[in-house]
């Protein structure tokens, strides 16, 4: 297996992780925003934690999904406009697409990591022990993620279609 190879199984596995990641924090946020309710307006007992609870999971399911959809390239691009081109531009347009996550990716790298550094000793209310740079993580390990998979786009090409991201394609019946 040459270096491509080994990349490319790496980042098959880091997408699975973003993957698992996020659908978790989408599951906990579907089982305490529930639970805040019930207990506001059926118990009578408010709790004061589901809500930025479900904020921080947010956070999460979103910055590490994005980075997971953008390898399975189902980010938003309009696919309409790319077949309606022709192959030259549609190379310079999908060329432009890269390089523009490129550029948002390494901002979220750059300023996100800042961000972590800026807020790092504040804490939130509802979370004594948490810090407020531990909840902004995902933004900067985010960037570096979409980084690694526009480099593997790039060097090892587009994932192969043996990858997991197609495991949910419709199959043909014959």
């Amino acid at each position: 297996m040459d270096a491509r190879q080994r990349f490319a199984q790496a980042m098959e596995w880091t997408y699975i992780a973003c993957i698992v990641i996020s659908g978790a924090a989408l599951v906990v946020i579907t089982l305490i925003i529930p639970l805040g309710v019930f207990m506001r307006y059926v118990m009578n007992q408010p709790l004061s934690w589901p809500e930025p609870a479900a904020v921080v999971m947010m956070v999460m399911f979103s910055f590490l999904g994005g980075a997971a959809i953008y390898r399975a390239n189902v980010h938003i691009a309009v696919e309409a406009l790319l077949n309606a081109v022709k192959p030259p531009v549609r190379r310079l347009m999908r060329w432009g697409v890269d390089a523009c996550v490129g550029l948002t990716a390494a901002f979220m790298l750059g300023y996100g990591a800042q961000l972590c550094h800026v807020t790092w000793f504040q804490t939130m209310a509802e979370f004594p022990g948490l810090k407020q740079g531990i909840v902004y993580l995902p933004i900067p390990i985010a960037g570096a993620l979409t980084l690694l998979f526009l480099f593997e786009r790039l060097w090892a090409g587009a994932p192969p279609r043996t990858s997991i991201m197609y495991t949910d394609q419709p199959t043909d019946l014959e």
